[in-house]
């Protein structure tokens, strides 16, 4: 949070469908924490205190609750309980940068639960507002390796420091010294990732809607403890860190960062927009898939839909209708001709639904795999559907073979169809995902007859030919397709 401007309170009184660029509900809230699940729902907590709820990852409204006011928190869960962490005044609020961070726990982050109940606050540290430092904005990080609890904290004032607290009481450790490990951001966080630490911070201004610049850098370091470097060798205590995400999407201002993993290979990031140009340049949630690129983390784009070819990462193949292949008519042009080739070239017409659509069957019709050729069976159009609900990062989709409604569904015998028409079934609602290096994951909502909503079978190309639904699975290329839109 910037020490420059007071935060004002964002209140969203009315619901607001959105399109696929953006979570949709209320999604209004400044500096969030990082996203929590509890009890099959999804929490994040705002400055000011409160924050949001989702009961799907995808739609978002008030109602979370955070005692203390003050700014910048964020949650961690630790065994079966939540650790909560947050800024008590500084940043500028109230006119200087004396601050405080507190942390406190609860069982349960559903305020309607019986067990929902936070502990009075403890002070970690402090900044007195004179020293060239100031306590607010933390972020928390429970190492995998060593089970120790660390959290880093400040602002453009100064320095950002690092702390160590225990685990069990949220307390500072006895004798712990702050370090300074950056300068020239703030709004910090630490992930751990195939031994690198790293440190995201929020670079530039915040607090002034659309003409807010921040963006989120990055430097690792094998240590905790730093020093964090870029991938060009600059150390974030002299002003380095490479770009993670900036303005984009009519969006601009991210700030914020929190990593969420899903599954294997399926990560998101979520942060705030300054400013969203849709909805009245508010400061929104944003949530992004989170990609690993030679071992950096960069935001990944929103899936919005389109038309496309659905290409196997396996070998390369298409997604298509087992339909007869109708051959294309040609004046066959070939070296040999030599008065043909002294005339002009035409552009030859793709084949048009309308030539091949009299030979498919009326009923149900397979899928397999085989190589593109620009043909109408192969061709899909990917929708988003807001009103079905969805899921972190994104709402579910149909999908239909173009200029169609015939639509991809799937079976109760773990296997995929078209069927002639869209009806809105959930074995006709897909799940598309991002995955960490780039390439997506295609789950259907549910599969009829197994229960409950389906987490583990996506699409799956089994051999070179067959589409079928099998366990999701990483490391295998079996598992991930590509969008190409050709």
């Amino acid at each position: 949070m910037s020490n420059k401007i007071k935060l004002a309170t964002l209140v969203a009184t009315t619901f607001i469908s959105l399109s696929s660029t953006a979570q949709v509900g209320q999604p209004y809230i400044h500096d969030p924490s990082t996203i929590a699940e509890c009890d099959g729902k999804y929490y994040t907590f705002g400055t000011g205190g409160g924050g949001l709820i989702s009961d799907d990852g995808w739609s978002w409204h008030s109602g979370a609750e955070r005692p203390g006011g003050g700014a910048a928190p964020d949650v961690l869960k630790i065994g079966d309980r939540y650790l909560v962490i947050y800024g008590a005044t500084g940043g500028g609020l109230g006119g200087g940068h004396n601050g405080r961070i507190l942390t406190m726990w609860n069982k349960t982050l559903d305020p309607k639960s019986p067990d929902f109940k936070y502990t009075t606050p403890i002070e970690v540290c402090y900044s007195d507002g004179l020293e060239d430092q100031d306590a607010i904005d933390p972020g928390m990080l429970l190492d995998p390796t060593t089970g120790r609890l660390w959290a880093s904290y400040g602002t453009y004032f100064g320095t950002i420091r690092l702390i160590e607290l225990d685990p069990t009481t949220g307390e500072r450790v006895k004798g712990n010294e702050a370090l300074d490990i950056a300068i020239d951001c703030e709004a910090t966080d630490l992930i751990y990732r195939d031994g690198w630490y790293y440190l995201l911070g929020t670079h530039g201004t915040c607090c002034d809607g659309v003409n807010s610049t921040y963006n989120i850098v990055v430097g690792r370091s094998r240590s905790i403890t730093g020093p964090y470097v870029d991938n060009v060798g600059r150390d974030m205590f002299h002003g380095g860190g490479r770009m993670v995400i900036a303005a984009g999407d009519r969006v601009c201002g991210p700030g914020h960062f929190g990593r969420t993993i899903i599954d294997e290979g399926v990560e998101i990031m979520s942060c705030h927009y300054e400013a969203d140009f849709e909805l009245s340049g508010r400061s929104v949630l944003g949530i992004r898939p989170l990609l690993w690129r030679n071992g950096w983390p960069v935001a990944g784009e929103r899936f919005k839909g389109g038309t496309f070819e659905i290409e196997s990462e396996r070998r390369g193949y298409s997604l298509e209708l087992a339909v007869d292949f109708v051959r294309m008519q040609q004046e066959r042009q070939g070296w040999f001709n030599r008065e043909q080739m002294q005339q002009p070239p035409k552009p030859i017409a793709n084949q048009t639904l309308a030539d091949v659509i009299g030979t498919w069957p009326q009923g149900d019709i397979p899928t397999r795999i085989s190589d593109y050729m620009f043909r109408p069976h192969q061709r899909w159009t990917v929708t988003p559907l807001d009103e079905k609900g969805g899921y972190l990062s994104a709402p579910y989709f149909k999908i239909t073979i173009e200029g169609t409604d015939r639509a991809l569904t799937a079976t109760a015998n773990k296997e995929v169809t078209t069927t002639p028409s869209f009806t809105g079934d959930d074995a006709q609602l897909w799940r598309i995902e991002q995955l960490t290096d780039g390439t997506f994951r295609i789950m259907p909502k549910v599969v009829p007859g197994q229960p409950g909503l389906n987490t583990r079978l996506v699409l799956y190309s089994a051999g070179d030919s067959t589409p079928t639904l099998a366990e999701y699975d990483f490391s295998s290329d079996n598992s991930k397709w590509n969008f190409r839109n050709h």
